[in-house]
């Protein structure tokens, strides 16, 4: 159904009902597709306002107000939803997740992101290994989901020798939770070519014993150079990887995704999907960019994402679901947690002279990687600018923070007035002097809350590595914020387990919740460190509006406002109103695109996207 205006013209005769509205009825027209009443209507418009309905025709939104004042969008075809006082609120916009990687690991052998001894992980990988024994022995087994911080708290970093002893001839390949880590056996290094001779990666290493044999241990460039050894799924396989992703996305209320990490593979896959209409979230893909390359020749590193840009970026958002590819990303360093310590730091990492029992922390040597040097940055990001993509810079350490806002500074001098967006994901350790720095340059600094709870690996590790003053300000969404900065949303997931809402509730306490499985249970309860929090309202608007933003979105989603895409999701409970123990103990109870249902559960069962029939649903409480 068509709806004939959105703005009253200057001749109708039309009553506007409700205050504050931006769209109306005119007298005479059809009903609007669907109504919305009843309910919550949390809008992250300029005024965080709260409404009680909305009407949708077209996918778009036409109406948001009061229950009375959408009367007039009532016809006979229109479906009524009866949200029973249920919050509605505009979908979840995650804006840095790795959703390939996330369904991959949905097939994998999965160490479940458990902290575990290295007894348990033997056991376990075995397991692995013994439910396959069809398998020959040149199949890869890969494993996911491994908590290599954690172990290293337990009793110490593992190895090959600790793959070695399982019973099998097979090379295996296990990827830390940090997606920046792989461990292989010695069959693993040898299917790969790695030994003694191989020269690590420009952007990573490969760690070595003291006569320079590979340990098995590969960080960053040198762990992806290890990945790319097995084979790659089959277009068929990948295409089922995706779909799992999707489905657990939407059910989680993720109605468009920035993929961080992204190249043809992903592009074919959701391309396949959007044409078959299976593409149920707004997909943004980021293209990678190879230091070497960048540093050899900048000009033709940005030439072949262009060109790859343009077989599958759909050009400016529709209201069904597409596909965008008008991002580059940039690793400017590893992690910052231990034992990996690969965040690029201003000051070296804190190292122990000591012993386990009687340790003595104290400057080392060690300040981390940085894989883009300041000379190479600064040409990357003026051509990738000029060839109208935006930047997304992985950084993780003060220095690849500070290195980050430098060279977008530079392209900012050079470009003036040009509206590019750039973004910092993950920002975890910030000098203070930088902060302001966010928004005096319009940078967009992308955050994984989650990350500012307690955790084995941050409080058992990571915090002796770093010292007491670099972690009490460690994780800072609130200091940037309070700056002035931009805080948006990214899961990072499969880093950690898809769950935005233990991620909203961590913004907003700075502490996990022990009850949430993904959490640390009561040892870890506690704060992380004094950093400010952020507000309900503040982390709402970052996996909203402040997404939408970051990635040229929000003239049409982020907010429930006129004339916007229809992405919507409906909430079991009102996130503005719970306890804040509670916060994580939420749903998703209704997911919807451009006005159309992708997920439901009860009492939204049967409000399907293929319904065009009147449906009057009485919801429960």
């Amino acid at each position: 159904m068509k709806f004939s205006r959105l703005f009253i013209a200057i001749a109708a005769t039309t009553v506007c009902a409700g205050m504050g509205l931006v769209g109306c009825q005119t007298q005479g027209s059809t009903g609007a597709d669907m109504v919305m009443r009843n309910g919550y209507v949390y809008t992250v418009d300029g005024r965080n306002s709260v409404q009680q309905a909305i009407a949708v025709t077209g996918g778009k939104i036409v109406y948001v107000g009061s229950d009375e004042g959408v009367a007039s969008y009532i016809g006979k075809q229109t479906q009524l939803v009866d949200l029973a006082g249920r919050m509605l609120m505009p979908g979840f916009i995650d804006a840095h997740m790795h959703p390939g990687d996330g369904g991959r690991a949905m097939t994998l052998c999965d160490l479940n992101y458990q902290t575990m001894t290295r007894k348990v992980f033997q056991e376990t990988v075995q397991a692995c290994l013994d439910a396959e024994k069809d398998k020959g022995p040149d199949v890869w087994l890969e494993v996911g989901s491994w908590d290599r911080m954690g172990m290293e708290g337990l009793d110490g970093d593992p190895d090959k020798s600790t793959l070695d002893a399982l019973k099998t001839q097979r090379p295996i390949q296990v990827r830390s939770t940090d997606f920046h880590t792989v461990l292989v056996n010695s069959r693993g290094l040898e299917v790969a070519g790695i030994n003694k001779h191989t020269p690590n990666p420009g952007d990573g290493k490969y760690a070595r014993d003291s006569a320079g044999n590979p340990t098995g241990i590969c960080e960053d460039g040198a762990a992806e150079s290890m990945a790319a050894v097995v084979p790659p799924a089959t277009d068929a396989q990948k295409l089922i990887q995706i779909r799992a992703a999707l489905d657990a996305m939407r059910q989680q209320g993720i109605t468009s995704f920035f993929d961080a990490l992204s190249g043809p593979e992903n592009g074919k896959a959701f391309t396949r999907l959007q044409q078959s209409g299976e593409l149920t979230a707004r997909a943004l893909l980021a293209i990678k960019l190879d230091p070497s390359a960048a540093a050899a020749d900048p000009a033709k590193t940005i030439v072949e994402a262009k060109a790859l840009a343009d077989l599958y970026d759909q050009g400016e958002a529709k209201v069904a679901p597409g596909v965008s590819m008008r991002h580059v990303k940039l690793f400017m360093d590893g992690i910052i947690n231990a034992p990996a310590d690969t965040g690029a730091m201003l000051t070296p990492y804190l190292h122990n002279a000591g012993t386990a029992k009687v340790p003595k922390w104290g400057p080392g040597k060690n300040v981390g990687e940085l894989y883009f040097p300041p000379p190479v940055l600064d040409a990357l990001l003026l051509k990738a600018v000029q060839a109208g993509f935006d930047p997304h810079l992985h950084a993780t350490g003060d220095r690849a923070v500070r290195d980050s806002l430098n060279g977008i500074e530079y392209v900012r001098q050079q470009l003036p007035g040009n509206a590019f967006r750039p973004a910092i994901a993950h920002a975890e350790s910030v000098d203070p002097g930088d902060y302001a720095r966010f928004k005096a340059l319009d940078v967009t600094a992308t955050m994984s809350f989650q990350w500012a709870q307690q955790a084995p690996s941050t409080v058992d590790g990571t915090s002796e590595h770093l010292g007491a003053e670099r972690f009490s300000r460690m994780e800072p969404s609130g200091s940037i914020a309070r700056a002035g900065g931009r805080i948006a949303y990214g899961s990072d997931w499969p880093v950690d387990p898809l769950d935005e809402f233990l991620a909203l509730k961590v913004g907003v306490t700075r502490s996990g919740d022990p009850l949430n499985p993904h959490s640390y249970g009561a040892e870890y309860a506690g704060r992380l460190n004094a950093d400010p929090a952020l507000s309900r309202a503040q982390v709402l608007r970052s996996i909203t509006l402040n997404a939408a933003e970051q990635l040229k979105l929000d003239a049409v989603v982020g907010s429930v406002e006129v004339g916007k895409f229809a992405d919507l999701i409906v909430l079991d409970k009102n996130f503005m109103q719970v306890p804040e123990a509670e916060l994580a103990r939420n749903n998703v109870v209704l997911t919807m695109v451009g006005g159309k249902v992708v997920w439901a559960k009860a009492p939204f069962v049967g409000l399907d996207r293929q319904s065009v029939a009147v449906a009057v649903l009485n919801a429960e409480q």
